[in-house]
């Protein structure tokens, strides 16, 4: 009988298991896939979440990236340099998931990988969680599978919507020479493209933030890649869901929370996953550790926290995704496209501010510069 089951082992699984075993509680962690394992995704991550640990994340770190360059329809730049404590930092998935949870494990938590959940039943007071090597057995359960896994729907939370996102690799040397996150407007109805560099190449991704998904994402990366000489036919590309933060929601049931995208934590105005993924992970190992010693309003509170903590900052990214959408180009001209703008965005990146800081003023010099046309 552990004290938890965290299923998933994706950066809120592994912040979960390794802050409850840090603590003494009996972890185990269950991962359908062989760790390491390749994931789809930008692998941007804010520097702050090296407050939330005690340990170093230099292993884990491809790049480390100051400087962000902005397009629209691949002309009309504008780059910056972050002034910012820390840059923000360039992680392979497959590298950086992995490395989390060998630092969970150094802690005495319990990683079985290649282990597929089929199942949960709870049973008077503790969750059996059945899997195709047999069942096991844990006081609490964490939900952090991500937008694709069935936890969340066997727990019997509502289904959330989900956005569509595409994803692909391309090696290159170029990307460690002159290393820059780059930002794509235009080229993507009701979204953008996003590509940042590793040391072996870049991770760019797609996704719309407003209206319908498209029906090709592999058209429009392939002639954003072309645009910059890159050559996106040896490279796979991938298309995955994003569980974008859609307001307040219950994260909480009976001896259960969800966390990371299972709960949707992804920002709805730059689909940054990583940062809100651990701190769900890290409030959620707060929450199962007080209700292991006894706290009956701890999960609850969980709920309570990553509404007020998270949801209430996300209600300012969705309202400014939202106006920014309506007309892009005005918004790229009037917003983006000056260096202080793009230099704000890189300090939200970075976790250096909140969009409560900036949101109301930015909303408000957009909505003015629809009604006078980009005046």
């Amino acid at each position: 009988m552990f004290d938890c089951i965290i299923v998933g082992a994706g950066p809120a699984g592994g912040t979960a298991a390794y802050h409850l075993a840090k603590r003494g509680r009996s972890v185990l962690v269950l991962e359908k896939e062989s760790l390491p394992r390749y994931k789809p995704c930008s692998g941007g991550v804010s520097p702050a979440i090296a407050e939330w640990f005690d340990f170093d994340f230099s292993p884990a770190i491809s790049l480390k990236v100051n400087r962000v360059r902005c397009t629209w329809k691949m002309e009309d730049p504008v780059e910056v340099d972050l002034q910012v404590k820390e840059p923000i930092w360039m992680v392979r998935r497959d590298v950086f998931d992995h490395f989390l949870i060998q630092q969970a494990q150094s802690q005495g938590a319990e990683l079985r990988d290649n282990t597929e959940v089929t199942g949960i039943e709870f049973k008077n007071d503790h969750w059996q969680v059945n899997t195709a090597n047999g069942p096991v057995e844990g006081r609490y359960l964490i939900a952090a599978d991500g937008a694709k896994g069935p936890m969340a729907k066997w727990l019997r939370f509502k289904e959330p919507k989900k956005r569509l996102a595409g994803a692909m690799e391309i090696d290159s040397a170029q990307a460690a020479s002159n290393p820059l996150v780059n930002f794509e407007f235009g080229l993507q109805k009701n979204g953008f493209i996003w590509n940042f560099p590793k040391a072996e190449g870049y991770s760019i991704g797609i996704s719309t933030f407003r209206g319908g998904d498209p029906k090709d994402f592999n058209s429009v990366l392939a002639e954003y890649a072309a645009g910059l000489g890159l050559n996106a036919g040896t490279s796979k590309q991938y298309t995955h869901p994003l569980s974008l933060w859609d307001g307040n929601q219950k994260l909480h049931t009976q001896n259960a929370v969800l966390a990371g995208e299972a709960a949707c934590v992804v920002d709805p105005f730059t689909a940054e996953g990583i940062r809100p993924s651990m701190f769900s992970g890290l409030k959620a190992s707060e929450a199962i550790d007080r209700a292991l010693s006894g706290a009956g309003d701890a999960l609850e509170k969980y709920t309570q926290t990553i509404n007020e903590e998270w949801g209430s900052d996300m209600v300012w990214a969705q309202r400014l995704s939202g106006v920014f959408f309506q007309f892009p180009g005005v918004a790229y001209k009037v917003g983006v496209k000056r260096p202080a703008a793009t230099q704000t965005l890189g300090r939200v990146l970075c976790g250096d501010l909140r969009y409560s800081d900036i949101a109301d003023r930015a909303i408000k010099r957009l909505s003015k510069s629809f009604l006078t046309g980009g005046r």
